[in-house]
């Protein structure tokens, strides 16, 4: 089946679709980018992930591209021309062509939009998910501002090319005080010892993880105890059970932290009936 991708205005081929090479996303990493779950064909968490982009662009004094009814739009039909049922959407949003200099350019430029879509066989990723993953730790060694959904993922990239060699899902920065910050991907959860959820607040510097966010109203609504306070791998090891949370992710159960199993070794029953529970949320609100 042929692929669709969004570049600047107009549909093209996929393996067609190309940006400047002065585009400033491509040479200083200037940009910005979102990731809907596609349900049903369905955007998931919509209004959370819109209210982050806006965020983000604003952040970086990137213009907003087009207004909120539009890029629904643009999303839903990158969605339909690639048939994608169950799946991922993905933008990105650049400040835009201009010759290369580091301070912004003047007078500004329109920023640049790409958007792809892809399925993902949910059939598959549930089986994984019952069984679990493991996670390794990483020294924190990003920016200041993980709260901006930068394109500026290279820390992310070699942790997570990290976590492939050694066979787990997901690595979990730790920063300075031996804390775990977040995954490369993904927020980090566990449910400790006294039967508590637990997950970084986001004062600290995180991503304002929009599964995360819709995650916590699930919780409190089923009465689960909660904490948003960080926690050790000491503490993730000793725990009851672990997960991660992410629009790739959604809710994947964790059973091996830095090479130490947590439990039985089985993905946990809490971190299974909440991702039950937020797929039933998320296909009942997704637009």
């Amino acid at each position: 089946m042929s692929r669709f991708a969004y570049v600047n205005g107009q549909f093209v081929r996929h393996g067609e679709a190309a940006v400047h090479i002065e585009d400033r996303g491509y040479q200083l990493a200037d940009g910005v980018y979102e990731v809907w779950a596609v349900f049903d064909g369905k955007l998931v968490d919509a209004e959370g992930h819109f209210a982050r982009l806006w965020r983000s662009l604003d952040e970086l004094r990137i213009a907003h591209p087009m207004s909120e009814a539009a890029l629904t739009l643009v999303l839903r039909e990158a969605v339909r021309r690639n048939k994608v049922r169950e799946g991922l959407v993905y933008l990105q949003v650049t400040r835009g062509v201009a010759r290369r200099d580091h301070a912004f350019p003047n007078p500004a430029v329109p920023p640049s939009v790409v958007i792809t879509a892809k399925s993902i066989d949910r059939a598959a990723t549930n089986a994984k998910a019952e069984k679990g993953g493991s996670v390794i730790s990483v020294p924190e060694n990003r920016w200041g501002r993980c709260d901006i959904k930068s394109i500026g993922l290279l820390p992310n990239a070699l942790a997570k090319q990290a976590a492939r060699e050694r066979g787990a899902v997901e690595a979990w920065f730790v920063d300075d005080m031996g804390l775990v910050t977040e995954g490369a991907s993904s927020n980090a959860w566990i449910v400790d010892a006294e039967g508590t959820l637990r997950t970084r607040d986001t004062n600290a510097n995180i991503l304002r993880g929009v599964t995360r966010s819709t995650l916590l109203e699930v919780i409190r609504e089923a009465g689960l105890p909660i904490s948003e306070k960080p926690f050790t791998i000491a503490e993730a090891q000793a725990a009851k059970e672990a997960f991660i949370t992410g629009a790739g992710s959604l809710v994947t159960p964790i059973v091996q932290v830095d090479g130490v199993k947590l439990g039985d070794g089985q993905a946990g029953p809490v971190a299974m009936k909440l991702r039950r529970a937020y797929i039933a949320r998320a296909r009942e609100k997704a637009v």
